[in-house]
This record gives structure tokens, C-alpha cells and sequence, in this order.
């Protein structure tokens, strides 16, 4: 009998991974991603893209997948193979709750596999199209959304002429339709996000520590390289290139993932993200480094840290999802200058006087580190057009420069960023947001 049992389990851990049998985690992670990104594109295609291309009254969508070139939404869209180097993700309104999904000209495993899409492989776009006659047909070409602008010039060039009059006519750009479909979350994309949120924070904290860093041996690029080393072997793909690692003087920036040495008295920001599962977070982290004989940070900067997150509290119990974006940004900063603070409206100059001054940038994120729904941002101007709506994740990111004693009233930058959820209550934070001044002894 007891032959028969270890013969069972060798014969049992010989079996193939088979989906319903549990595994180690580091054997199934490629498979668990995939499973959880079939789900993401099963609830975007059946809830997010109905109501998207409605508000946008766009009859029908066309993506064009070309080999070598893959538009900036081929994961969005499920990922594939262009069998005769350019396929077509076609997505119509024939009516009623769902929009009809077609993959033409792509196939794939993975594609097929998700079971979303109710046509895959061949198909003639022409025929198909002119069965359907779409009055309005939105194409990925965009004045300033980067994942809207995935045609090229001379993939313009094919469907137009594939397709001829009078559908030629009725192109019109997709570039809200995408920030529509993308910013607007489901429940298994929020869970994706927190989790890549939770990694980001994890690294970028022990990266800010005497784990990673010795005082007056390591440098910044050291730490950087830290970060990246973690990146790939946990399988993670990073939202900006070199995470940015760097230093804070009363004179600006004096150190940037360079070999800067880092030294007693430093005030260090990380500002990074990880990619996880199609998703990329935005988050930084504050940290001193003390000098010798100093048990704890300095009172001004203490104080600075502590300025930045009463503005935080003050955001986070503002801004809510009514109206465009740069109208609530107004709101916001009103209710930031009625908390006794100071609105900059330049960038890195802050005003004179003992006040602190604030900038805010909060900015759309999601599946890249900057994301293309409304954003409460200076640098994304059409998107403070946008209507912001419960869902939309949203990078609380503002900067705080508060005068410090120990740089004689010269004032000290706080960056503060971290990923969270717009929703009627206010914004509620994705991931563990920053609470306090890491110590680097």
C-alpha cells in the first residue's frame, strides 16, 4: 500500500500543469497573469466599450495590427499574429447590449484562447465592412493621446483605399473613444493595478534603506540599478526606463540616477513605477539620510513632510468625479488655498514668505504610467477637458516646497505621488500611500 501512494504522487507531479490544479506560484505565474488578463478583456469588452463607443457615437472601431509595428493597445485587445502581416481588431454596434468583436486576419493561442472575440482569423475587411455599413468608423489617430495614435501613415493609406467611398469619408479619430475605454475600470482591473501599486511601493522603500544603501559608498545609479536588478527577476517591466533616483538641495536637483554619492544630510525622492499584467503604476518616496551624531531627521524637515501631507488630506476629501477635469482642478486648489496654503502656477518657483506653496499635476494612470483618461494636469491639456467619472485612477501627484531653518528659510520640495481610485466618496488609494520621512541611517 504504501509502494501504491508514492507511486501516485510521483505519478501526479509528473502530470502536465493543468488549469484547475493547483501549483507552486512559480510555475504557474505566466499562466495566472494570462488568466487574469482574459478576465480584464472580458469584462472591458462586455461593460467599458458598449457604453464608450455609444458616448462617442461610433458605429464601428478599427484597430489595425501590423507586424513589427503592433498598435499601442495590442494588449488591451488580446494580443495575436497578423497572418498576412496586417489584421484588423473590428469592433461593431449592431445594437442591443454587446458589441460584436472580430479579429480579422489574426490569430493566435493566446488570442484564441480568451474566447472573447466572435471572429478570428480570415475575413475580407471590405465585405465585411460594407455588410455592416458603419456611419462613423473611429481609427486610432490622435492629436496627443500616444495609445489612440497607433496607425501608421501608410497603414492609413491600405484601409483607406481597402475600403474606399463612402467609407473613407466617414473615418473619424478614436482618441476619445480610447480614453474613454482605458480609464474606465472594471473590478479585476483595480485588482491588477493594486497589486503592481503594492510591488512599487514594496522596492521603492527597501531601495531607501540601509539594505540598498550604505552612506558616503553608494551612489545613485547604485540604487537604481537595485531596482531594475528586482524588476527582472520578479518579472516586472518598469513605467519610465531608469527609475529616477535623486537628490534635493536648496538649490534644486543636484543628483539624478548618477554616480552622485550619497551622503549624510541628503534628502533622497524615488520616482518610479512598475509594469505588471499590462498595467503601470506611478508612485515616489521621500527618505533623509541622517548625518553623523543625528538620531532623527531635522525639525524643518519634518515640518515640510508634515505641510505636504495636510495637502494631501485636503485633496483627498475634494476631489470627486463631477464635471471636466479642469474645473474640479479649480476646485481642488481653491480648497487648497482656503486651507492656508499657497497655488503656484509655474512650476519649481515657488513664491517668497514663510507660506507653503503647491503645485498639483494630478494625471490619469493605469496601463501606462501616465494614462490617457481625464487628467487634473497642467501637462496633459486636452485631457482637463475630459468629464472625470467614478473609476477613473488617478495619480494624486502635487508638489509641496515649504522654508526650512536648516537651509536658511530656503525652501524644501516635497514630492508626493501615489495611485488611487476616483469614486463618489472621494480618492481612495490603490496601494499603501506615503505616511512618513523614511530614515536612512
Amino acid at each position: 500500500m504504501k509502494m501504491l501512494k508514492l507511486c501516485a504522487v510521483s505519478l501526479f507531479l509528473a502530470l502536465p500543469a493543468l488549469p484547475g490544479l493547483a501549483q507552486a506560484p512559480s510555475r504557474r505565474e505566466a499562466l495566472r497573469r494570462f488568466q487574469m488578463g482574459c478576465q480584464i478583456r472580458s469584462d472591458k469588452f462586455n461593460y467599458v466599450l458598449p457604453e464608450a463607443m455609444r458616448e462617442n457615437r461610433v458605429d464601428m472601431w478599427i484597430v489595425t495590427l501590423q507586424e513589427q509595428a503592433y498598435d499601442p493597445l495590442y494588449e488591451d485587445l488580446g494580443r495575436g499574429y497578423p497572418a498576412a502581416m496586417l489584421g484588423y481588431y473590428v469592433f461593431t454596434d449592431r445594437g442591443g447590449e454587446r458589441i460584436e468583436r472580430a479579429a480579422l486576419g489574426i490569430d493566435g493561442y493566446m488570442l484564441e484562447r480568451c474566447e472573447v472575440y466572435d471572429i478570428v482569423g480570415g475575413g475580407d475587411l471590405a465585405a465585411f465592412v460594407k455588410e455592416r455599413d458603419p456611419k462613423r468608423i473611429a481609427l486610432n489617430y490622435s492629436d496627443e493621446i500616444g495609445a489612440a495614435d497607433g496607425l501608421s501613415h501608410s497603414s492609413f493609406q491600405k484601409i483607406s483605399k481597402l475600403l474606399g467611398q463612402p467609407y473613407a469619408s466617414r473615418f473619424v479619430s478614436a482618441e476619445k473613444l480610447v480614453s474613454d475605454f482605458r480609464s474606465r475600470r472594471t473590478a479585476t482591473e483595480i485588482a491588477a493595478f493594486s497589486e503592481a501599486g503594492q510591488h512599487a511601493v514594496e522596492l521603492a522603500e527597501r531601495a531607501l534603506s540601509n539594505e540598498v544603501i550604505a552612506p558616503g559608498k553608494t551612489t545613485l545609479e547604485e540604487v537604481a540599478w537595485w531596482m531594475q536588478e528586482e524588476l527582472l527577476r520578479r518579472g516586472f517591466g518598469s513605467s519610465f526606463d531608469m527609475p529616477s533616483v535623486y537628490i534635493t538641495g536648496r538649490n534644486g536637483i543636484e543628483g539624478l540616477s548618477s554616480d552622485r554619492i550619497i551622503q549624510g544630510g541628503d534628502f533622497m525622492t524615488i520616482d518610479w513605477g512598475v509594469c505588471l499584467m499590462n498595467f503601470c503604476t506611478d508612485v515616489k518616496r521621500q527618505a533623509y539620510v541622517l548625518k553623523s551624531g543625528e538620531v532623527a531627521p531635522p525639525a524643518g524637515h519634518l515640518n515640510a513632510f508634515a505641510q505636504a501631507m495636510k495637502v494631501r488630506e485636503v485633496i483627498k476629501r475634494t476631489a470627486r468625479p463631477s464635471g471636466t477635469a479642469a474645473s474640479m482642478l479649480k476646485t481642488v486648489e481653491n480648497a487648497i488655498a482656503a486651507a492656508g496654503f499657497s497655488v503656484m502656477k509655474t512650476f519649481n518657483q515657488p513664491h517668497g514668505g514663510e507660506t507653503t506653496d503647491v503645485m498639483v499635476g494630478m494625471h490619469s494612470v493605469g496601463n501606462t504610467g501616465h494614462g490617457a483618461g481625464p487628467s487634473m494636469a497642467f501637462f496633459n491639456p486636452k485631457r482637463l477637458t475630459y468629464d472625470l467619472k467614478p473609476g477613473n485612477m488617478i495619480s494624486v501627484e502635487f508638489f509641496a516646497y515649504t522654508p526650512i531653518p536648516e537651509w536658511d528659510g530656503a525652501k524644501l520640495r516635497v514630492p508626493i505621488e501615489d495611485d488611487a481610485l476616483l469614486t463618489t466618496r472621494g480618492l481612495e488609494f490603490l496601494h499603501p500611500h506615503s505616511t512618513r520621512l523614511l530614515v536612512i541611517k
